[in-house]
């Protein structure tokens, strides 16, 4: 039996109508659906997989802040900057010895002038600490209740974009809080808060001690950059003593 014959028996047998000379219309084939991206809670796995147990403790660096009114650069200013996940956090405004500096231990912040203390305020820093390294000190169930309740990025909300010729997870819907999550080496590239219209954008990462470093930040409220931080002198993994962080009498830094 020819090939040709076989393939008419299984075809009349399959559609008698059509065989028997009724023609049925052609029906176009359902057009092929792009993947879904991965969940919020995916994305996060894959980001605490890599990192957990791999990331820096400590890090330090000279800060050159420049900022920003109009559009316009009005002041540069040097700042000292040592951090310890997953939540201490020290700036020092100028000179190691000008006494003015803020120390941020968990969700509180600690504002020093001229050595003394001037404010005790909420930490609005905490997220970025989180964010940008304190996470993977915490377990995962953890770091995903606090990104969705307390940082408020919905996780149940995603998409897949493109951020400077790089493909991007983006975690959060249009309109609300966002994280841009570079696909490749699943660091932060960007974050939007939707409270205050900011849009914070983290660049020049460099790899640092089983992680990586962000070495640019620039900040826009409302579209208008309002400052820009980089990084130099990064060292990671080296001691910070306690008193560093101690709020009740502001030590020197180092």
């Amino acid at each position: 039996m020819s090939r040709i014959f076989l393939i008419f028996l299984l075809s009349a047998a399959l559609h008698p109508g059509q065989a028997a000379g009724k023609s049925s219309p052609l029906r176009p084939e359902p057009a092929s659906s792009s993947p879904l991206p991965p969940s919020g809670r995916d994305i996060v796995k894959k980001m605490h997989d890599r990192f957990t147990g791999k990331w820096y403790h400590t890090l330090t660096f000279t800060q050159t802040t420049e900022m920003y009114r109009n559009d316009s650069l009005r002041a540069t200013q040097t700042w000292h900057e040592f951090i310890r996940f997953p939540d201490r956090f020290r700036m020092d405004f100028g000179p190691a010895d000008s006494g003015n500096a803020v120390i941020f231990r968990g969700d509180s912040a600690y504002r020093y002038h001229n050595g003394q203390l001037r404010s005790t305020t909420i930490n609005n820093n905490e997220g970025l600490i989180f964010l940008l390294g304190g996470m993977y000190f915490y377990p995962f169930d953890q770091t995903c209740r606090i990104l969705n309740d307390s940082l408020h990025f919905d996780l149940t909300q995603t998409r897949e974009d493109n951020w400077k010729d790089r493909p991007v997870y983006v975690i959060g819907k249009e309109g609300a809080n966002q994280l841009w999550i570079d696909q490749q080496d699943l660091y932060l590239v960007r974050m939007i808060k939707a409270d205050n219209q900011m849009d914070a954008r983290f660049e020049n990462w460099q790899p640092f001690g089983g992680g990586f470093c962000e070495t640019r930040c620039d900040f826009y409220i409302k579209g208008k950059l309002i400052q820009s931080e980089i990084y130099n002198e990064c060292k990671t993994d080296i001691t910070l003593e306690d008193r560093i962080f101690d709020p009740s009498k502001l030590n020197r830094s180092w």
